[in-house]
């Protein structure tokens, strides 16, 4: 049955479902009393939903309260063990798998090292599936009860019916990666648990917004600061944030020539891996063998010296140029956006930390119109370095709640996916 405004009875019953479990979820443990208000449904709705919910091993009791001359009112909470998430983060040093119950829990998780920074496509695609299959084992889930595996990549993700998402990579070397089709083939997991492949800082953004400094922000920018830099921005016409390529503004014509092949990019100044570039031209020197991780530590401790010592001059002088370069391109963000909040995350950010903060902020009001400046905070992400997994792991729960709750249903019958032709036409006969 269809009413007026075209909505089934079937779309209302979701609706009333999502409402119900994303105010359990964020807000609980709350009362079916408290439900009413928050969801804005009837006392009657709540009942129902309410009882589906629990029905379904969604929503468990979590003791009561007491009310006012009546009896104790039981409190509700999602059920942690209901559903799990796998959050992937294709990073610039490692490849990071993390297991998550439906709190977001973290229940196990996986590492696998990139080796002199390889982006080589069928070495990743193996990096993510052992991962997966490892958090699955360690835990002792049965990979049926996955909600999805959500993946955070650096590039631009475009999706299609024939191929799934597709990974354009500029500066990795990946150009048109059919990811969800190579990761299909060959994968253990059931065609049932879909993938949610996405720009990686778009997944830290969603995580940031959902859990982290971004709540109750409507306009806000989330950068991710690595060995290259990128950012979400998030604002009411796109909630669930939109990526973009930040890092490739042009900041100097005929300038250092930056990973993706440009002159004058943001990234060739401001990544960690085009910091340590100009220190080492200059004559840093590195730890041998170091990764990029542990090269900036030994920047940082050159630049700032704990025990009293002189600074490096060098060092000190690239990370301010570098604090200059990152908070002339904030004020890009904030001339455009106008956000109300800028978050910094990603390994090198948190890693350059409050010490870089107060200059990054000093020549983001510099360089931006005074009005926008006056309006916006710029902080440091609040979640850590697992962000991006977390943001990943976000990406199936949130279509979760869009299906009120509902699992994946089975791909439809019909003509073999693209990849299972393509493996097929392979295969010896």
């Amino acid at each position: 049955m269809t009413g007026r405004s075209g909505r089934t009875v079937r779309d209302l019953r979701r609706a009333n479902r999502t409402a119900v479990l994303q105010r359990l979820y964020f807000e609980g443990p709350l009362s079916r009393f408290e439900l009413g208000p928050a969801t804005g449904l009837s006392s009657g709705s709540v009942s129902n939903v309410v009882a589906d919910l629990v029905a379904d091993g969604l929503v468990e009791e979590a003791g009561s309260v007491d009310s006012d001359g009546g009896r104790p009112r039981t409190l509700l909470r999602v059920a942690p063990a209901s559903g799990h998430m796998i959050g992937v983060d294709i990073g610039e040093t490692r490849v990071r798998v993390e297991l998550f119950d439906l709190t977001l829990t973290e229940l196990a998780r996986a590492e696998r090292p990139l080796e002199q920074r390889r982006y080589e496509v069928a070495g990743i695609v193996g990096h993510v599936r052992d991962g997966v299959a490892e958090v699955l084992a360690a835990a002792d889930l049965a990979p049926e009860r996955l909600l999805g595996v959500g993946i955070g990549v650096p590039g631009i993700v475009e999706r299609g019916p024939e191929h799934g998402a597709v990974v354009h990579g500029q500066t990795i070397g990946w150009d048109a990666v059919p990811l969800e089709e190579l990761l299909r083939a060959g994968s253990s997991l059931p065609e049932s648990v879909p993938y949610f492949i996405d720009n990686g800082a778009k997944t830290l953004g969603q995580a940031e917004m959902w859990f982290g400094g971004g709540r109750g922000a409507r306009n806000a920018c989330v950068v991710l600061f690595g060995s290259g830099v990128g950012a979400c921005l998030v604002t009411p016409d796109v909630e669930n944030g939109r990526a973009v390529e930040w890092g490739h503004l042009t900041v100097r014509v005929r300038g250092r020539r930056c990973r993706c092949g440009a002159l004058g990019c943001l990234e060739a100044y401001a990544g960690a891996e085009a910091l340590l570039d100009r220190w080492r031209e200059e004559g840093g020197r590195l730890p041998r063998g170091a990764d990029e991780e542990t090269a900036l530590t030994a920047m940082l401790a050159a630049a700032y010296p704990a025990d009293g010592a002189a600074p490096d001059p060098v060092a000190l002088a690239v990370l301010e140029e570098t604090a200059e370069y990152l908070g002339a391109g904030l004020s890009d963000l904030i001339n455009l956006f106008q956000p109300e909040r800028i978050l910094i995350g990603g390994w090198a950010g948190l890693q350059l930390g409050t010490r870089f903060l107060p200059a990054v902020r000093r020549h983001a009001t510099a360089y931006a119109l005074r009005h926008p400046a006056e309006k916006v905070t710029v902080e440091l992400g609040r979640l850590g370095p697992d962000a991006v997994t977390v943001g990943a792991a976000i990406l199936p729960l949130a279509d979760f709640f869009s299906r009120g709750g509902r699992r994946p249903e089975p791909l439809p019958s019909g003509p073999a996916p693209a990849w299972r032709t393509a493996l097929e036409e392979r295969a010896p006969h």
